[in-house]
């Protein structure tokens, strides 16, 4: 049996022991995972999932994120390239038992960690069986979801903590080749391939590409996402704003398609 409130205070516990909450950082992820807890439940709500599915997609999304809180105090910035915070989670988490501060039964150990483990990758692992594969892509979902709020209401220097801290870094940025080629084939970005500040927001709003459930892409048009978030910046270059004018068409019709 999952017992939320358990959950939810092991969490407040678990973050109440870092000494930099004063870092705009840290304050980002607690927000943010508390946002995707919310998506997480509503896609499962939406989906008309059993009570128990419901509450496991709010327990992997209370725990998806843990590993960035370590990150953030050891690298003082979010290094997705050089490590696998899902995978260091998912180390946090099973490696010494630290799940059975959020759960006492074991018995969905293997959705937690796989889903936490997939929750980043480009793509979800082969072999997931059905249980395993809904948990991962709902993680996915709610995940993604909750980055364009981020995107949208965050400062440049909450978001990309010791990488970028002006946002004149992104108005003058150019578009490297390959992520501007990943949205023409309607394609997520891969991180390896960031190369320009403008790279890493591409490579949010190309998660489009990635999502799994009609909830996710109804919640993109009604907030209009994509719009707002190509507009933050005053672009500089010609190459640029010709092409992201023609990333706002893409990723706009994709989700277009994808809500009706």
């Amino acid at each position: 049996m999952i017992d939320l409130q358990r959950v939810k205070n092991s969490f407040k516990e678990f973050i109440d022991n870092y000494n930099n909450q004063d870092d705009p950082g840290f304050n980002l992820k607690v927000v943010h995972t508390m946002h995707v807890v919310e998506n997480a439940k509503s896609i499962a709500e939406h989906m008309q999932l059993l009570d128990e599915d419901i509450a496991l997609a709010q327990l992997i999304a209370y725990l998806h994120d843990i590993g960035r809180f370590e990150e953030l105090k050891t690298l003082k910035g979010f290094e997705s390239v050089k490590n696998d915070h899902a995978l260091y989670a998912s180390k946090i988490l099973f490696d010494n038992n630290f799940i059975r501060k959020f759960i006492l039964d074991d018995l969905y150990d293997n959705i937690i960690k796989k889903a936490i483990e997939n929750h980043n990758k480009l793509n979800i692992e082969s072999g997931l069986n059905e249980r395993e594969l809904l948990h991962a892509k709902i993680i996915r979902d709610a995940d993604k979801l909750d980055n364009f709020r981020v995107k949208r209401d965050e400062s440049i220097e909450a978001l990309f903590p010791g990488k970028f801290s002006k946002i004149d870094e992104f108005n003058d940025s150019l578009i490297s080749d390959n992520v501007y080629n990943s949205v023409l084939k309607n394609e997520c970005v891969d991180i390896h391939d960031r190369v320009y500040p403008l790279d890493y927001w591409i490579c949010i709003l190309a998660f489009v590409f990635d999502m799994n459930f009609k909830e996710t892409f109804d919640v993109i048009k009604d907030n209009n996402y994509v719009n707002i978030l190509i507009d933050k910046f005053k672009y500089t270059n010609k190459d640029t704003i010709e092409r992201m004018e023609n990333i706002r068409n893409i990723i706009n019709e994709y989700v277009r398609t994808m809500t009706n």
